[in-house]
């Protein structure tokens, strides 16, 4: 490449080959001496002189001065070149021994060395081209004259006799040196167009190579993550259904007591009924003086005590319990330790009172609170010292009986002042908010409202952090999915709560627990 691009700079302008004996006009441009030299001789008589490369003007002859450097660098670059004679282009006219040609000249149809090249005749008519072995190419087939120009309109190189009296009459011509040129730049910003489409391409593929990789290893994920998530339902089942045999055993065993006492309390009716009917009180005396009569105070001491109804409360709970473990601990997590949130005092609002374990975030009217950089100004809500950028995790807070109160998450860069800042009031923070008998989510100021209300005190909120979701729960019985949240988080997450009336107070509850993936 680097060859070529050097080729084309040592180009003269006129014949299109290497320079030879390289001369340069007061302009600046370079031509072959015997090339100028047969361009000015064409202009004598005119109204002057000019350079066939830039047109400038010159009212005498132009001197030519020898360009001593591009002539040197023209020599070393064709000794670089594969040798001439290998193309089979020899010099016409030395018939004794074959020599290398380095010019054709069109209107003889002959091939000239150097020494031929020097004696060769000068007239415009004489064009030198490089050396060529079949020079009918470079003229037209009709007029048998050289090819000079390019008609633009039927794309096709034309003599002077086309343009003239041929078939491109009144076309729009150029010079070959323009066309040339023009053309050369087109393909060049076709190739760089090409070049960066097929850069775009390899990126594109590389992506699709890596999106392939992910679904292979997602598809392994899902197919380990229900297989897992049979074998927990099924242990759930078999925990929860273990329960309720045990309760039927206290029912059986009931049920033979009573039947033993059902079977003694006939025995006993039988024989009063025996005694009810004697008329002999003689013998009805002596028989209750016997003691076979039973002994009602004594029976009434020994009744039988219920075992109660089913514990479906119990059942419930278990099964609850296990599901909610299963949601949190399913796909690969791991369950962990209980996640100590705490809440962070230097980010708490005025009128907010946090307890002395950090767990309780409560309305206070009077309670004010000095300046710092990250404290919210304007809302009563207060921030979570731990944040979260990675894993599964879920935490519950008991909302208690308020009116009115906000949980969720936000980002660290959340807003600390003006409206913007509330929970779900921008596009840094998720929230879960009552208002009086109203209850929504709200994410960047788009409030959804949940129709159905909150049927309990106590609130879960789940994140999954590499799948970019954010969900609340009702923990009721059953627990209730109130709404998820998607999204592609930019920054850890914090858990944020506002408790924005008076006698307003949320605890985080202890029960809160978190999980982590686990190493791939």
């Amino acid at each position: 490449m680097a060859s070529a691009d050097l080729s084309e700079e040592l180009e003269c302008p006129v014949c299109l080959a290497i320079y030879t004996d390289p001369v340069t006009l007061r302009c600046g441009h370079n031509f072959c001496r015997v090339c100028i030299d047969r361009v000015l001789d064409s202009q004598e008589g005119s109204a002057g002189y000019s350079c066939p490369e830039c047109r400038k003007r010159f009212k005498e002859r132009p001197g030519l001065q020898t360009n001593i450097a591009l002539r040197n660098i023209a020599e070393r670059f064709l000794t670089t070149q594969p040798d001439q004679e290998a193309s089979g282009v020899h010099c016409t006219y030395c018939v004794d021994s074959p020599v290398p040609a380095v010019m054709s000249c069109l209107h003889c149809d002959a091939s000239l060395c150097d020494k031929h090249l020097r004696v060769h005749s000068k007239a415009p008519e004489h064009v030198l081209c490089a050396p060529t072995t079949s020079p009918e190419t470079r003229k037209c087939s009709i007029h048998k004259k050289i090819l000079e120009y390019y008609c633009t309109e039927d794309a096709a190189c034309v003599c002077v006799s086309c343009c003239v009296i041929g078939g491109h009459v009144g076309h729009k011509m150029m010079s070959l040196d323009e066309a040339f040129k023009e053309k050369k730049m087109k393909l060049r910003n076709d190739l760089q167009k090409l070049m960066a489409d097929e850069k775009e391409a390899e990126k594109r593929v590389q992506s699709l190579k890596a999106s392939r990789s992910t679904a292979d290893g997602e598809t392994e994920r899902v197919t380990v993550l229900f297989r897992d998530l049979r074998r927990q339902l099924k242990d759930l089942e078999e925990r929860v259904l273990s329960d309720i045999p045990r309760q039927v055993q206290g029912y059986d065993d009931g049920i033979r007591q009573l039947e033993k006492k059902k079977e003694k309390l006939s025995r006993e009716m039988r024989h009063i009924e025996e005694l009810c009917n004697m008329t002999d009180p003689l013998t009805y005396l002596q028989k209750l003086d016997t003691g076979d009569s039973c002994d009602t105070e004594d029976r009434h001491d020994k009744q039988f005590h219920d075992v109660g109804d089913l514990d479906m409360a119990g059942i419930s709970h278990t099964l609850h319990t296990g599901l909610a473990d299963i949601m949190c601990g399913v796909t690969g997590g791991v369950p962990i330790q209980p996640a100590n949130i705490l809440l962070d005092v230097k980010t708490a609002g005025d009128r907010l009172l946090i307890s002395d374990d950090r767990k309780t975030v409560s309305y206070s009217p009077g309670q004010t609170l000095p300046r710092a950089p990250g404290r919210f100004l304007a809302e009563p809500q207060v921030m979570s010292i731990q944040s979260f950028s990675s894993g599964r995790h879920y935490w519950e807070v008991d909302v208690g009986r308020s009116e009115g109160w906000d949980v969720g998450m936000c980002y660290p860069s959340i807003a600390r002042r003006g409206y913007r800042s509330a929970i779900g009031e921008n596009n840094k923070s998720w929230g879960l908010c009552r208002d009086k008998d109203s209850y929504s989510v709200i994410h960047d100021s788009d409030d959804i409202e949940l129709r159905d209300g909150i049927p309990s005190d106590r609130v879960r909120i789940y994140l999954d952090y590499e799948a970019g979701q954010i969900s609340f729960y009702a923990l009721c019985d059953p627990i209730r999915h109130l709404h998820t949240f998607t999204a592609t988080f930019v920054e850890p997450l914090h858990a944020v709560l506002c408790a924005p009336y008076v006698n307003c107070s949320i605890t985080i509850s202890e029960g809160a627990r978190g999980c982590k993936r686990s190493a791939p």
